[in-house]
């Protein structure tokens, strides 16, 4: 749980060591889904997505002894480039922990920022408990992507500069994984502007969060692979976003894979962005749902560009191969 007041001190904390990424109106995308379409680039992040604010939040209130005795993190690429990133400021080298098989494009950046990559387990979640095991044996501070109230304080300043950026926001879409993005954005949005609705997206392949939210608890839901890699994986059972999730998010939407890539593709060739999955569900989720937001003006919060190349290329594969 954290405060809309803790949310603006994290602003102030991390301006310095941030971009403030710009809201651009999207007016190609706005006449394909009928309504009035914004588009907060934080792709164009120093790290190449959202996870330096909560990174670089939690680093910069750390304890001189905290600092002292170093950092440990988890992470699918995302959270750990920004973990290294920010801990590069202040002069600390962080081990990060992550699944066999994370994106060799994200892996190479968290050895080119400094980190230490120490490989566990095939699922997310797995990287994490083991990293939050060795933190608590070695005394090291850990990091965690979400479950941490500083991070999703951090998270929640995207939502200070969307309300500074633009009035009158009807709706925000933004991608779930671990859910200290929407946690902390809505936390601040709801507070300022009750009326705007917090659209939750998620891949149909690996919604962990929404079934949690529709069985009350938080459970080891099945997963499937997705190109949304860096929502993936499950949930600690002491999250503190579960709750903020079930009280926060007011719509619920999941998006194919072929969905999640086609909206890839329509940023691709409307807005000239490149995206990784994450950031396709989000309006992936907006153009499904369009009608219902019909003359809105609505939010989609692109989430990161941390996308290999062959990956990326793949989503065009099927338009090579038949013209379409």
């Amino acid at each position: 749980m954290i405060s809309p007041t803790e949310v603006l001190q994290a602003e102030a904390r991390i301006r310095p060591f941030i971009v403030q990424t710009p809201l651009d109106p999207s007016f190609r995308l706005s006449d394909l889904a009928g309504c009035d379409i914004w588009l907060k680039l934080e792709q164009t992040q120093y790290t190449g997505s959202f996870k330096l604010r909560g990174a670089a939040n939690r680093i910069l209130a750390m304890t001189p002894d905290e600092m002292e005795r170093g950092v440990i993190t988890a992470s699918n690429g995302n959270h750990g480039i920004a973990v290294c990133y920010a801990a590069r400021q202040v002069g600390i080298t962080p081990q990060v922990f992550m699944r066999h098989g994370v994106s060799e494009a994200k892996l190479g950046m968290i050895r080119l920022l400094g980190g230490q990559p120490v490989f566990f387990g095939e699922d997310p979640l797995e990287a994490e408990l083991k990293a939050r095991q060795t933190a608590t044996e070695t005394g090291k501070v850990f990091i965690s992507p979400y479950n941490d109230p500083f991070v999703v304080a951090g998270q929640g300043t995207l939502g200070v500069e969307m309300h500074r950026q633009l009035d009158d926001i009807d709706a925000v879409f933004i991608t779930v994984g671990g859910g200290g993005l929407i946690s902390g954005v809505a936390t601040y949005l709801k507070a300022i502007s009750p009326r705007t609705r917090i659209v939750g997206c998620w891949p149909e392949n690996s919604p962990v969060m929404f079934e949690a939210m529709k069985a009350g608890r938080i459970f080891d839901c099945p997963e499937k692979p997705t190109i949304s890699d860096s929502t993936a994986g499950g949930l600690e059972p002491d999250t503190i976003t579960f709750e903020m999730c079930q009280r926060l998010i007011d719509d619920h939407v999941l998006v194919s894979e072929e969905e999640i890539k086609r909206a890839m593709r329509m940023l691709a060739e409307n807005e000239r962005w490149i995206v990784e999955g994450s950031a396709g569900v989000a309006l992936a989720a907006l153009l499904k749902e369009r009608q219902r937001f019909a003359g809105q003006r609505v939010v989609v919060l692109l989430c990161g560009r941390n996308i290999a190349a062959e990956k990326f290329m793949a989503v065009w594969e099927p338009r090579l191969e038949t013209g379409v």
